[in-house]
């Protein structure tokens, strides 16, 4: 909102500062601020008004060490990262942009029905909350509209160089966000495309298309069959990998504040004409304007960080964790990211996997000896380590340490190959 009224001021007024707004980066950095100053003051708020509700968490008794102390502690504390991630989206980037669109939806859909999951929880007294199934439908839903959308919508193209086109520097390449460079140094047409990018690979593009090439000429005509349900697949596995990590104080928080900046950083060179020519990447028009999405999402993290670290004083519930996991998901599907959701996202995958494996094995050792057996001690895998006799801080703590790794491993994929 505000880019189009400094526009307007800028260009009717001729209004001095006004066309900073023009700056990407000046909206980012802008929009982690007001994310942050958020999350701190009206966070604050929001932990008291959940107090005095007593909207409490029901904490199941797992004889883990701190668990009881735990009881009652607010949660629904998702509301303060949800409305610090919107508002400041809406306020700086642009609202005419089918990606930021796509992603403020996301972070609606996914946070309303994890609100009401925390609602049933609290106020119903229901330890299940809202059924799984719905929680899947949702997810389901989501992957629909936002496969369809990024199919099918006229602005989602990308840019790519011709095979034999090298490093370019124009006259104008050496102003990073004067777009003015992009004929020439993506001189093809914006084209539609399946392709998404392959990490460690020279050629590090492939096409979902090409896995129903046998089917006949018009195969590309088809290509939806296969993008949408990976697009599902890939929104209801991250989704709920951040909802299985979101065990102790401040691990889901901080981790998705990790994988945030990863993607900010991806996003911006994905968008950037001069970054994407210079690391020989596909440029994909328009999703720089994402970075001023992300950049309120990790200061939304941060700040709730300063409630939700150890001990807590609020819980996210599923309110944040589902909305956090699905922004993640999409975001990366956007930017054509997402094969590199293994390596940036590894915590929730290990996290996931922890839980895969236990239950498989419990039920495949119960089969064959009529004693189910345990890979881990207690799964998620965090809690495998409380078993131990981990702290908590030092379980989250090392953690984030292996987060940044993978989130420094993603970003050098760019020219490791």
């Amino acid at each position: 909102m505000l880019y189009y009224l400094f526009t307007y001021l800028d260009h009717t007024f001729d209004f001095p500062g006004a066309g900073v707004f023009q700056y990407i980066s000046f909206r980012a950095i802008m929009a982690v601020i007001t994310s942050l100053l958020i999350s701190l003051i009206f966070g604050k708020r929001l932990v008291r008004v959940l107090q005095k509700k007593q909207v409490g968490e029901i904490v199941r008794d797992l004889g883990l060490s701190g668990q009881k102390e735990k009881q009652g502690t607010p949660t629904m504390g998702g509301l303060i990262i949800l409305g610090a991630i919107v508002i400041p989206g809406v306020l700086f980037a642009r609202l005419d942009n089918v990606y930021v669109l796509l992603i403020l939806f996301t972070t609606v859909w996914l946070g309303f029905f994890g609100f009401i999951d925390d609602y049933i929880k609290v106020f119903k007294k229901d330890k299940k909350g809202l059924a799984g199934r719905f929680k899947i439908l949702a997810q389901v839903l989501l992957g629909i509209v936002v496969g369809a959308t990024l199919y099918f919508h006229s602005d989602v193209v990308i840019k790519e160089k011709t095979a034999s086109q090298g490093f370019v520097v124009s006259k104008t390449a050496f102003n990073i966000e004067n777009e003015r460079a992009t004929h020439n140094l993506f001189p093809n047409k914006a084209v539609k495309s399946t392709k998404t990018t392959i990490p460690f690979i020279k050629n590090h593009e492939f096409d979902y298309a090409s896995l129903i090439a046998w089917t006949g000429k018009h195969y590309r005509d088809y290509a939806y069959l296969v993008f949408i349900p990976l697009v599902i697949l890939i929104i209801v596995s991250v989704s709920n990998g951040a909802n299985l990590t979101d065990g102790i104080d401040g691990l889901a928080t901080g981790t998705s504040a990790i994988i945030g900046v990863g993607l900010g950083i991806l996003a911006y060179i994905s968008g950037n004409t001069v970054f994407a020519n210079y690391l020989n990447i596909m440029y994909i028009p328009d999703t720089g304007e994402l970075a001023i999405f992300i950049s309120a999402f990790v200061g939304a993290c941060v700040g709730f960080l300063w409630y939700n670290t150890y001990p807590a004083q609020v819980f996210m519930g599923d309110t944040g964790s589902l909305a956090l996991g699905g922004i993640i998901a999409v975001f990366a599907i956007m930017i054509r990211k997402e094969l590199l959701i293994p390596i940036l996202c590894g915590i929730f995958l290990v996290e996931s996997l922890s839980v895969v494996l236990q239950v498989a094995w419990f039920k495949y050792t119960r089969i064959r000896t009529g004693t189910g057996k345990r890979i881990f001690r207690m799964s998620p895998l965090h809690h495998h380590f409380q078993v131990l006799g981990y702290s908590e801080p030092k379980i989250v703590m090392r953690f984030f340490i292996v987060g940044l790794m993978l989130a420094v491993m993603t970003l050098v994929t760019l020219k490791l190959r």
